[in-house]
């Protein structure tokens, strides 16, 4: 049997990841194949945590931005991953692996209420466990939620899959010379703005000591081949 090089992992996937080539909402193809990847790993050994953001849906921040009250846009967010929550694990399942939801928010007909306790026992027994509802606060992103849920559950690093190969010096779709990074310290992308997590994660990985592994998401295989310790994407660490 495969070894795989983390034993407990949070990945981190955007909202826009399930998007798949629509504008807006859920592509049930893309999250049938992100459930298979998972299970894959899974099926390793590897215990799963797992956050969603909610920018396929709604978000905040955007409508903020438009003049509505950012408190009021956040939650709606906050609901928006919650959502996403749920599609994820209904295919999840659909593949056998055994799936909770906490939330940040308290809504017990659908999901249990985020404790740490019980999310760590979900998985030592072997289930992937889905933290939705970003922190349960406004102003806060979906990548601060990952990093304070990974902290929690003790796990080995975040894996952050987006639709590029890594972290860039600039946007490589815009500019053909943005200079793809093997390994970055957490200072570097405070220093030179680059846009792996927003500052507030990047600071609680840094002064937790969390390495973050940012991978392309869209390519199949590559969540497996990260978690077994390939080199690909980009890691920030110390």
């Amino acid at each position: 049997m495969e070894k795989a090089a983390y034993h407990r992992v949070l990945v981190k996937l955007s909202g826009e990841a399930l998007l798949g080539e629509q504008g807006l909402g859920i592509d049930p193809v893309v999250v049938n194949r992100i459930a298979e990847e998972i299970a894959e790993v899974k099926a390793l050994g590897v215990e799963i945590g797992i956050v969603l953001g909610g920018g396929n849906i709604f978000r905040g921040i955007s409508a903020s931005a438009r003049g509505m009250d950012r408190v009021s846009g956040d939650y709606m967010g906050m609901l928006a991953t919650v959502i996403n929550a749920l599609a994820l694990q209904d295919y999840l399942e659909r593949h056998q692996v055994d799936t909770r939801i906490q939330t940040a928010i308290k809504m017990a007909e659908i999901a249990e209420p985020f404790i740490r306790r019980r999310a760590i026992r979900h998985l030592e027994k072997g289930r992937v466990v889905i933290f939705a509802a970003g922190t349960g606060n406004p102003y806060f992103t979906t990548d601060t939620a990952a990093a304070l849920r990974a902290i929690e559950i003790e796990a080995d690093a975040i894996f952050k899959g987006t639709k590029v190969d890594g972290v860039y010096s600039a946007d490589p779709k815009t500019n053909r010379d943005a200079i793809k990074y093997d390994e970055l310290k957490y200072m570097d992308i405070v220093k030179n703005g680059l846009k792996v997590m927003d500052f507030t994660a990047v600071t609680l990985c840094m002064e937790n000591n969390l390495p973050i592994i940012v991978f392309n998401l869209t390519q199949r295989g590559n969540l497996k081949k990260t978690i077994m310790g390939d080199k690909i994407g980009t890691k920030v660490s110390g």
